[in-house]
């Protein structure tokens, strides 16, 4: 999958110090974002990410660097939840955006699936943002659904339809 500055593909093992600096190591990412926090490369079992079906690198157009991810879980008959997470230095730059267009199109266009839904924590509104560029919209408050970094964290889910293409809006 192409958009106009990203290539969304397959993880490869040649990815494993992007992925930790990314996402396992990148504190800031952990924050909003579901991840074992790993504090060395050597701790970092990189294994489990290569080769599944469901998760997906975001990388830079021009240098084919992992700079976050995506990935689509929980499918339950025509529905699944997207989740995804950037390196906190490439935040702010419209890259969640135009990831979570990109990738709905494919969940939608290529996997048949007819509705989407995502979450994000309380206070996470640059996620809610992405959400909503992408034409997904409020569906449900959840409180104290997740319990995460010794917490019990609030969630709000936003969900998009098929039958109508993400809008393609400004940044």
């Amino acid at each position: 999958m192409e958009t106009e500055r990203l290539i969304i593909d397959r993880i490869r093992p040649s990815d494993k110090e992007d992925y930790f600096n990314c996402i396992s190591h990148d504190k800031k990412v952990l924050e909003t974002f579901i991840c074992r926090y790993a504090e060395t490369p050597e701790e970092f079992d990189f294994s489990k990410y290569l080769g599944r079906e469901d998760l997906f690198a975001v990388r830079l157009k021009g240098s084919g660097r992992l700079i976050g991810i995506i990935l689509y879980f929980d499918a339950e008959g025509a529905s699944c939840e997207i989740g995804y997470g950037l390196g906190s230095a490439y935040w702010g730059r419209g890259y969640g955006t135009e990831a979570v267009r990109r990738f709905l199109e494919y969940l939608f266009c290529e996997k048949g699936y007819r509705s989407v839904r995502a979450c994000f924590f309380v206070g996470n509104e640059a996620s809610r943002r992405v959400m909503e560029k992408c034409g997904m919209r409020f569906s449900r408050y959840a409180e104290k659904e997740i319990s995460y970094l010794g917490r019990e964290r609030d969630v709000i889910y936003y969900e998009i339809s098929g039958g109508r293409e993400p809008e393609r809006r400004g940044r």
